[in-house]
């Protein structure tokens, strides 16, 4: 991923949602663009319109945490949102994963016998392992049974954001199809911005894009939500 058009799209994307009357300031003049003007943010977060134009063309790298917490305040950014522009500042820095040391990779973790019995355990819920490529790892046997259209035969690792995109069974499978797609993607956003370089994430990213119109163009929405938020069906899509 390209840090740099990733902390642009995602800044200017944040600021077009915003109108005046969201941010207590009057609407004065004619606006080209939808949402509030570069100074407007610029005053709103306490710093120099030159600097937040040089942050908004991706230059976000050195970027102390309260000018961020700022910037973060002023576009009215929730808590996933807010997480989302400080994994991109460490990306830009050079800082993997947030911050943290690497995970475990996802397929190793999956093959560990505790994983299985703990999974095995759970006889009263869907339970399952995914990485954040969305590949649906192992699951219980009630995940078995719910997941079988995704699942199928066998072949290459299920994956959760194929199936919603390329399958038309998805359609069927999913009771709001609609709302369970921009959860998919913005999912996939959160896990992008906090590993700009997984070449996997990368690789499915391109591949949805170019055989699914919806899926890009809300990739192109700069949405981003962590997992364990929403309603109790979120499980259909990774949650």
């Amino acid at each position: 991923m390209d840090n740099k058009a990733e902390v642009r799209e995602f800044l200017t994307s944040r600021r077009a949602k915003l109108s005046p009357s969201d941010v207590g300031l009057p609407d004065v003049g004619q606006r080209r663009v939808p949402g509030l003007r570069r100074r407007e943010i610029a005053a709103l977060a306490g710093v120099s319109v030159e600097y937040y134009a040089r942050l908004e063309r991706g230059a976000i790298a050195g970027a102390s945490s309260p000018v961020l917490e700022a910037i973060a305040t002023a576009l009215r950014l929730n808590d996933t949102e807010r997480a989302h522009l400080l994994d991109l500042a460490r990306a830009a820095d050079g800082i993997p994963t947030s911050g943290r040391q690497r995970r475990r990779a996802a397929a190793q973790t999956a093959t560990r016998p505790s994983l299985h019995w703990a999974l095995a355990a759970i006889t009263e819920g869907v339970a399952f392992v995914r990485n954040p490529r969305q590949d649906l790892l192992a699951t219980n046997a009630l995940g078995r049974v719910f997941y079988s259209p995704l699942i199928g035969d066998g072949g290459r690792t299920p994956n959760l954001a194929r199936f919603q995109f390329l399958d038309p069974a998805a359609r069927d499978f999913y009771p709001d199809w609609d709302l369970f797609a921009h959860m998919c993607v913005a999912i996939m956003r959160a896990e992008a911005g906090r590993d700009p370089h997984d070449r996997g994430l990368q690789d499915l990213v391109g591949e949805l894009s170019t055989q699914s119109e919806t899926f890009r163009r809300l990739w192109g929405a700069h949405d981003v939500r962590t997992h364990g938020t929403g309603t109790n069906l979120d499980s259909r899509c990774g949650n």
